[in-house]
This record gives C-alpha cells, sequence and structure tokens, in this order.
C-alpha cells in the first residue's frame, strides 16, 4: 500500500451527514476515534431533496467531509416520493470537501462481515438459504455469499433468477413459475421498465414465501421492514447500522443472530457513509480514497462489523438423510400406490416402477435440540428403490439417485447428508457418491458400531447376568468374529478398553497379530487371544461381535454358544440368519441400538418410537449439531477413533440409546426377562450335567 498524506491528529476534523430522513435522529457530537479528534454533525431533511442540496453546499465552506445518505430510507419511511437514484444530484453538490455515500466502505465491511462469520462460526453460510431483500445491497455482498451458497433468492426481479424453494418442492409449480420468471428475464429493457411494477409485486410475493423457508435475510433496515419482517424466529440477518431500538424490533421477532455491518464505536449511532466521509477526512493530498486507505482506517480506528445475539447464543444447523423402502410392504401404506399393488401381478410392476422416481421429501424434521441450545433442521429424502431393485442394477443407478437425493439436499439448504439402510451398503458404500455429491456425504457406519456396542453393554446390565463393575467395565470374555476387518478392528480396540479378554478371530492371522500388537501397545485392559475360528474358545464367551460381511457364510455355530451370551451383529448384511437366532431362545442376538434425539422431535413415522432414530441417522444429526459437514464416516472401512469420537460427540450433544434391536425388532422388558430366565435355567442343566 502507497504512503497516504494524513492531517495532523490536533486539529480536530469536522464531518456532517446530511440525510433525507428525519430529524428526529440528529446529533452533534465530540469524539475520539484512532487517536484523531472528530466533531460529527447529523441534520435530517425529512425528504426535503432541494434543502439536502442547500445544507450540503453550506456545509462544505466549513467541514471537512460530507456524508450524504437516507433517499430509500426515507422512501421506505414515506417521506421521499422521488427516485432514489436522485441522491447523486445532492452528492454533486459541491467538489470542496469529500461527499461520500458509503457505497465502497459498505463492500468492505459487509464482506468482512460475512467472512468472519463463516470463519468464527464453520459452515454458518455453507448451503445456507439466503432471502435478499430490497435492491440497496451490494454486489460483492451477493458474490462473496454466492462462494458459500448457491440458494441466493431475490426480492427484486432484475436479479432474480429462479424461483423460491417453497414452488421448487412442488414440480407443477416449480415448472409454471419457472417459466414465468424466465420469460421475464428474456424480456426487453422496455418491456420491464413498463411493466416493472407488476413484476415488482409478483417477485416480491415469491421473495416473500422464500422468506419463510430462510436461514438468512439481507438487506437494509429500511428494507426489511418495508418488506414486512416477517417471523424470523431462528433466522439471521445481515444489515447495517443497528441500534438498540432496532436490535429490540428483531429481537422480538425471534432472530437468532444479527450481523451488523456497521461498527458501532459511539453511544450514537453513525451510519456506514459518515465512516467512510472520516476516512477521506484523514486525507490531506487530494487523492482518491481507495480500499486500502479504508482498510488503514479501519485497522487504526479498531473498528469491525458486529455479532449480536438478541434472543442468546443459538445455532441451527441443517441436515439431510436418505432413506427407501426396505420391501414392497412399503407401497401397500401409499395411498396413491396401495390399491394398484394389490392387484394381481402389480405389485413388482409397482415396485420397478418406484425405483426409478424421483427423490422426494418423506419428512421435515424439526425440534432437535442440544444441550448446549444448538439445533438441528433436517429432512428426511426418499429413494424409491427396494434393497431387490438396487441389487438388479449396476451400482451406477442407485448412485444416479443418491445424486439427484443430494441435489434436491443443497436447494433445501442442508450441510451434511447421510445415506441410511441399503443406499450405503451398494457398490463401494459411499465413497463414490461422496466424491460426486454437492454436499459432504456419511455413512453413519461409525455411529452404527458404536450404537450397537452401547447396546450391547446396556443390554448385559439389563439381562443382569454377566458382571459390570462400578466403572461400567464388563468382567467377562468377549469375541470379535471378523476381527482382522475395519469394523471388526474398531470394536476390538473398543472391547480392549472394557473387557477382561477379547478373541480376535479371522482367517488372516498376519492381519490379527498385528491388531493384537497394536492394541497391546495402546495399554488396554483386556488381554487378547488370536484364532483363526471361533473354535473351543466360543462356549466360554460371555459377550460376541460378529462384523464379518460374509453374506450367506455362516460364521459361528450358535448351538455351540454360552446360554445368557449376548451376540452383537454389527455386519451389513448381518451375519446371523433369522433361523439361527430362533434356534437359541436363551441367547440374546442384536441387530443395532436405536438413539432417542434430545429436544421435542417432530418426525413423520419410521418404524420406530416417536423421537427415535436409527444410529446411521443420529450420527448426520450429531455432525450437524456439532457443525462438522464432512464426509466423517464413508466407505467399508472405519476408524476406531472416529466410534469412540461420535460416541461422545452424540453424549455431548444429548443423544440416549433409546431400545435395542434384534432380528425382529426393538427388545421389551419381557422379551429381556423371558430370555434371562431361560438362559439361568440353561446354565443350571448343565451345571447339573456337568456334577453327574
Amino acid at each position: 500500500m502507497s504512503p497516504r498524506t494524513r492531517r495532523p491528529a490536533k486539529r480536530r476534523l469536522t464531518v456532517v451527514n446530511i440525510t433525507l430522513q428525519s430529524e428526529e435522529w440528529d446529533y452533534d457530537e465530540e469524539v475520539s476515534l484512532g487517536g484523531q479528534d472528530y466533531r460529527l454533525i447529523r441534520i435530517g431533511t425529512r425528504g426535503d431533496i432541494d434543502r439536502a442540496e442547500e445544507l450540503v453546499w453550506q456545509w462544505s465552506l466549513k467541514c471537512d467531509a460530507i456524508a450524504v445518505t437516507g433517499a430509500r430510507e426515507a422512501k421506505a419511511r414515506g417521506l421521499f416520493s422521488g427516485n432514489p437514484a436522485d441522491i447523486r444530484q445532492v452528492r454533486d453538490t459541491t467538489t470542496r470537501v469529500p461527499v461520500r455515500d458509503g457505497s465502497m466502505l459498505a463492500d468492505v465491511l459487509q464482506e468482512w462481515a460475512i467472512r468472519r462469520v463463516q470463519a468464527d462460526l464453520p459452515g454458518y453460510f455453507s448451503n445456507a438459504r439466503v432471502v435478499v431483500v430490497g435492491s440497496a445491497t451490494q454486489e460483492r455482498t451477493i458474490t462473496v455469499l454466492r462462494e458459500f451458497t448457491a440458494n441466493v433468492d431475490f426480492e427484486d426481479p432484475d436479479k432474480r433468477t429462479g424461483v423460491p424453494l417453497s414452488l421448487g418442492m412442488n414440480p407443477v409449480a416449480s415448472r409454471a413459475a419457472g417459466l414465468g420468471m424466465f420469460a421475464w428475464d428474456m424480456a426487453p429493457e422496455l418491456l420491464k421498465s413498463v411493466a416493472h411494477s407488476p413484476a415488482e409485486w409478483v417477485s416480491g410475493r415469491l421473495a416473500h414465501q422464500a422468506a419463510g423457508f430462510a436461514d438468512v435475510l439481507v438487506g437494509s433496515y429500511a428494507d426489511l421492514t418495508r418488506f414486512g419482517l416477517p417471523d424470523l424466529t431462528g433466522k439471521a440477518v445481515l444489515t447495517n447500522a443497528v441500534s438498540e431500538e432496532r436490535l429490540a424490533t428483531l429481537a422480538a421477532k425471534g432472530v437468532s443472530l444479527v450481523i451488523d455491518a456497521t461498527p458501532e464505536p459511539f453511544d450514537f449511532m453513525v451510519v456506514t457513509a459518515m465512516f467512510e466521509a472520516m476516512a477521506a477526512a484523514t486525507i490531506t493530498d487530494g487523492h482518491t480514497l481507495s480500499t486500502d486507505d479504508l482498510v488503514t482506517f479501519l485497522e487504526t480506528s479498531g473498528l469491525a462489523p458486529r455479532m449480536l445475539w438478541p434472543n442468546g447464543v443459538k445455532r441451527r444447523n441443517r441436515f439431510a438423510f436418505v432413506i427407501h423402502p426396505l420391501s414392497t410392504e412399503y407401497f401397500k401404506k401409499v395411498e396413491a400406490l396401495g390399491l394398484l399393488s394389490e392387484l394381481p401381478g402389480m405389485g413388482r410392476v409397482v415396485e420397478k416402477t418406484a425405483a426409478h422416481m424421483p427423490p422426494f421429501v418423506y419428512s421435515h424434521v424439526t425440534g432437535i435440540t442440544s444441550p448446549d441450545g444448538t439445533e438441528a433442521e433436517g429432512w428426511l429424502i426418499s429413494v424409491g428403490g427396494t434393497p431387490k431393485e438396487m441389487l438388479s442394477h449396476p451400482p451406477e443407478f442407485t448412485y444416479s439417485r443418491l445424486l439427484e437425493a443430494a441435489d434436491l439436499a443443497k436447494r433445501l439448504g442442508a450441510q451434511i447428508m447421510g445415506l441410511g439402510a441399503f443406499t450405503k451398503v451398494v457398490g463401494d458404500a459411499g465413497v463414490t457418491v461422496s466424491k460426486r455429491a454437492s454436499l459432504p456425504v456419511t455413512t453413519g457406519n461409525s455411529y452404527s458400531a458404536s450404537g450397537a456396542l452401547w447396546a450391547a453393554h446396556a443390554a448385559i446390565r439389563r439381562l443382569g447376568i454377566g458382571e459390570v463393575d462400578e466403572d461400567g467395565r464388563f468382567r467377562g470374555k468377549a469375541m470379535v468374529v471378523g476381527g482382522s476387518g475395519a469394523i471388526g478392528a474398531a470394536c476390538a480396540r473398543l472391547l480392549a478398553l472394557a473387557t477382561d479378554e477379547v478373541w480376535l478371530v479371522s482367517p488372516e492371522t498376519a492381519k490379527l497379530l498385528t491388531l493384537k500388537a497394536e492394541i497391546e501397545a495402546e495399554d488396554p485392559r483386556a488381554t487378547i487371544h488370536v484364532a483363526t475360528d471361533p473354535g473351543e474358545a466360543l462356549a466360554d464367551m460371555d459377550l460376541i461381535v460378529t462384523a464379518t460381511s460374509a453374506a450367506g457364510t455362516k460364521v459361528l455355530d450358535i448351538m455351540k454358544v454360552k446360554p445368557g451370551c449376548v451376540i452383537t451383529d454389527v455386519a451389513r448384511p448381518l451375519d446371523m440368519s433369522a433361523e439361527d437366532v430362533a434356534k437359541r431362545p436363551d441367547v440374546l442376538v442384536i441387530e443395532s441400538g436405536e438413539v432417542e434425539l434430545p429436544g421435542d422431535v417432530r418426525m413423520r413415522n419410521i418404524g420406530l418410537p416417536d423421537g427415535v432414530a436409527y444410529a446411521c441417522l443420529a450420527e448426520t444429526i450429531v455432525l450437524a449439531l456439532e457443525g462438522r459437514f464432512e464426509a466423517f464416516t464413508v466407505g467399508r472401512n472405519i476408524e476406531w477413533r472416529k466410534v469412540k469420537e461420535i460416541y461422545q460427540l452424540g453424549l455431548k450433544h444429548g443423544m440416549e440409546l433409546a431400545t435395542i434391536s434384534g432380528i425382529n425388532g426393538p427388545f421389551t422388558d419381557e422379551d429381556f426377562a423371558r430370555v434371562r430366565e431361560l438362559a439361568l435355567a440353561a446354565r443350571a442343566e448343565l451345571e447339573q450335567g456337568e456334577q453327574s
């Protein structure tokens, strides 16, 4: 930056704000900022543009710089009936002293405000639904916002390039509105000028609809007031010159975060143009004010945009999660397809047809609230393919549906998307989708593994057969079948911290020996054993984890398992068949642990009790609450540290183990009592046999 000549700090500089707004906020104050003394004067003219020109000329004879403002604000309040562009003639009244309108500094401050929020609150603007009110917002501001989100809508018809999300979710309304806006975009400028009022009305109505779904509203306070300030609960407002009175109004509307691009170093309100005029007043060599000059002024004065939380610090993050029908039974519950699928031979037709349907929103999820006050809002997005249909097509077929779902999630404003059920198994288990998707993708497998172990520990306690000490450590023997795989190894590392003995079972002996050495180097609580098959040790196990994904292969002989043993099947597809499970009613076979979400959760039925989610869905929600918008778990390999981390993050955000599920659904208290009774009876019988 080249050096600039500046006025000596000893002389007080006089800077005047001539505004078309009313005189009720006028002031004449002496202040000091950045080592420079100023006399700051505000004079309102109540929309009288001739009076404003006269005042600019008079004060140019006795002040150091002038700020000219208020045309849009005065027009919004009915004080000025002219064109806001007419303010230029006031600004051009004199060249004797610098006359500034604040547009240059507004660019700097608004960009700084956006980047500061994004840095302090990572991901805050990522994929946010933004509505820009009025036409005063700087183009630079819009450009910066678009670095983080494509979901930017406008009240101004000249800037509108799409349709609001509320219409976009409806294919028919979206097409009609889109054609209308396309026609407007293509219209000649002369026609636009003639028809601008109707276009403004239509665009304003569309913007109001979009504002209902928006996360962020952008605009001057006057434009926001004219727009009508709809219900702003949980939303952010990016504006300028926020007085205590204005902040109170926004607070009453439920605003979560007010981003005030205008600094406020004094106990009276100074607008951006005034700061720009103050910067210009410090320069004596007659050169044109540059961005470098403004940056130097801001640094010297210690000025910065403000982040205000009028209703307490509270953030709302957004997620999406992909679901799909697990069987044709789902279609019988859908009104439009139910009767059709019941007709002879039509069930398979409906199933095949549904697989080609575009993704759609099954449920809007709200009310999730972490103990730290962070909220999560989300959407369950359904794709139509059953597992049978997904397997009957190449993986690319499912990939394309998931990428369409990701595009829908992005338009909805989601910052992360999770894959549920079979969508995270197909092909390379989310790797390709994660690389191609327009937002971060996670499979939820880390929390699924964590949830299964969580459920196993809780099941041991509820059965009351195995011993658990005061610190929650299991005093018994555990086995991991498939211990050389990523999920099995992760489970083994965690079990080694909380169990007396752990047996690692896999035909890949070298991998097991390596894993054994690594676990022992981590100073586990358990003694580690290695085996190529369950063998004779199977009968001594109190807890067994199967993690082989050996579809169709029998991984263990359930008839050799100890009565009262808890088996946790974390493999997908499952290792344990329904037939094997039915053979041993004295053994508890766990498929998953479901998670109770924090807050007053509102979500359509997904086959679980209200407020309860599958662990893979809970992983997506935990990451959203934490603001971790990343591909946390993808592919078939998972890291044990992430399994542990997501468990701890879940506890931080109020997740609780809700249900323990087997192959036939959640276990009840009666189920646990029955297994306990049968297990104890079987053990007593074995003891009698040994004694005899």
